[in-house]
């Protein structure tokens, strides 16, 4: 409980004063739970003495409206300071996490941890906010409640104070071996919970291969099975805590007939006054109740304990190095290198000693078999992910020396697989220049040969397109990928198969658009149509990691070797 609070109140930062602010009211509340219980004993000792008067009953009937009054504001404010506080925080936690994982190498995203982030931002951040917060206070209100039942059994007789400790103790052993398999358990019921949501999430994404291939059957099976494992965890976790809670329950009454005998022995023996004795019976049934809730909300806990080990996991996770503070040259003309560059996905070497250099406004074409690393030297030069040895230079200094929204700000990239995000065509393409007015944004549309399917939609450039830009056919979203990047006007483009897969007439369009895209430039294409390359400056024939032949196309034909080979065919390898 304690290292929980304590990592509640480092998460919560600049508002852990409104943590400890609800504490407190949990304190004030439970104090206030209890005194119509002791205004109860109080009348009844009174009674019993027949020294109560009607002045007395008046007074201790608008005490007790006073103090139901001031708990329902207590518990209001407690309530409004903890779920305030778990909404603050976590809506910050969120935008951390986004710049977090902006700042991720690529690899990261394609082991598998987009069911990871889906199951943190989506359970794991939410249980926390609105749940475990809220238990937080209960479960102080809880102890505190114990403690002060705990000292007033010992204020009416020693021996009722032992006894109720007695059970106490016991209850905290028994709860050590029941948090230890809770927080066990917790971990797997996350687990689980993470697995179903990159199922779901691998399902839906493959919905149209899984159709197409008639695999819909054995897809929904292995979904199921899924959805199967998830109840079975989540039924073996209660199945589990079963025997502890009965045994904590088993304790509590023991207990409470324990102390309610003792009490009556003691009204017989004299030692107990009557007054005292409807004081414990009172009590007796409540005795443990608070003791009770706080281990029955223990569960929670531990589920939120694994919650936030879960989103510390992902936030720790190792990010690209942002500490570059050089500036590039104001000469707009910038040249690239690559120099001895080496790098592994894991333990297989995918470059091995690159070394080119891209001059200002010409065009480097990569070309070779599939897998040979062309697409790698893009991701390195756009810096997705760092390189093992060996520097990439942009103007003359070292691209990790620049901060990464400079880099960025340099580099455009069209890949093949164009992704929108479900919002309007209008800012899909204005997310390559925020700050730009409509009419940059519809320039740019005309210049990516665009704006005329744009201007036939039913809402124009306030059309919403579907995730990953479902509603377009996929030249349709190249274009509009393709103004994205003119918008943006950056030195350096990046083309990555921009025409792989679109048809002829797409790809006329499409052609003019990158025609418009590369004007003034300095490009890197990655393409494997010789109409495409035919014209670059420099071609690299990048096989196996290394480049094995580079030169214009003429020089590269004369050397009769792979490109040759390849280009007698008018076609190459993907």
């Amino acid at each position: 409980m304690r290292t929980l609070f304590r990592r509640i109140l480092t998460l919560a930062g600049k508002y852990r004063g409104r943590i400890q602010a609800a504490v407190v009211c949990a304190f004030v509340e439970s104090i206030l739970s209890k005194l119509p219980i002791v205004l109860t004993f109080v009348a009844l000792a009174g009674f019993y003495s027949q020294t109560l008067t009607a002045a007395d009953c008046l007074q201790l009937g608008l005490a007790l409206v006073g103090i139901v009054i001031v708990q329902i504001a207590v518990h209001y404010f407690c309530d409004r300071l903890q779920s305030a506080a778990g909404f603050m925080i976590f809506a910050e936690k969120r935008i951390a996490l986004a710049n977090h994982l902006r700042k991720l190498p690529m690899g990261y995203f394609t082991t598998g941890a987009i069911g990871k982030i889906s199951a943190v931002l989506t359970n794991d951040m939410i249980f926390v906010e609105e749940v475990a917060m809220s238990v937080l206070g209960n479960m102080m209100s809880h102890v505190l409640s114990a403690v002060l039942l705990l000292a007033f059994m010992s204020w009416l007789d020693w021996r009722l104070g032992l006894v109720a400790l007695a059970v106490t103790l016991l209850a905290i052993a028994i709860s050590r071996g029941m948090n230890r398999l809770s927080l066990r358990e917790g971990v797997v019921r996350q687990n689980q919970s993470e697995q179903l949501t990159d199922a779901v999430l691998s399902f839906a994404e493959g919905i149209g291969v899984i159709k197409s291939y008639n695999l819909l059957g054995a897809q929904s099976t292995a979904l199921r099975d899924n959805f199967a494992r998830s109840r079975d965890t989540q039924l073996a976790f209660e199945q589990k805590l079963t025997p502890w809670t009965r045994g904590l329950n088993l304790l509590y009454a023991c207990g409470m007939a324990a102390i309610f005998a003792l009490s009556v022995w003691l009204g017989q023996t004299g030692a107990l006054s009557m007054a005292y004795l409807l004081g414990v019976l009172l009590f007796v049934f409540d005795i443990f109740g608070p003791l009770k809730a706080f281990y029955g909300e223990a569960s929670r806990l531990t589920v939120m304990n694994a919650a936030l080990d879960r989103i510390e996991a992902v936030l720790d996770e190792p990010t690209l190095a942002d500490t570059g503070t050089q500036t590039l040259p104001a000469d707009e003309n910038l040249e690239v290198r690559f120099e001895n560059v080496c790098f592994s996905y894991g333990a297989q070497r995918v470059l091995d000693d690159v070394s080119f250099t891209m001059q200002p406004n010409t065009m480097t074409a990569l070309v070779g078999p599939s897998g040979g690393g062309k697409s790698t030297i893009a991701n390195v030069l756009a810096r997705f992910w760092d390189v093992d040895s060996g520097r990439i230079t942009i103007g003359g200094i070292d691209s990790r020396a620049l901060p990464l929204e400079t880099l960025m700000a340099q580099i455009s990239m069209v890949f093949q697989r164009v992704y929108l995000f479900q919002d309007t065509i209008y800012n899909n393409i204005s997310m390559g220049k925020p700050d730009a007015g409509e009419e940059e944004v519809i320039a740019a549309a005309k210049k990516a040969r665009c704006y005329d399917f744009i201007m036939a939609l039913p809402d124009g450039f306030q059309t919403v397109v579907g995730e990953g830009g479902a509603s377009l056919s996929g030249g349709e979203k190249q274009r509009i990928s393709i103004a994205r990047c003119i918008l943006k006007d950056a030195p350096i483009v990046i083309l990555d198969e921009a025409t792989a897969s679109v048809d002829l007439d797409n790809e006329r369009h499409i052609q003019e658009a990158i025609s418009e895209l590369v004007r003034g430039k300095t490009l890197l294409v990655i393409a494997h149509r010789m109409a495409t390359i035919r014209h670059a400056s420099q071609i690299l024939v990048i096989d196996g990691g290394r480049i094995t032949e580079r030169g214009t196309h003429e020089e590269l034909m004369a050397q009769k070797g792979i490109y040759a080979r390849f280009a007698s065919g008018h076609a190459l390898p993907e």
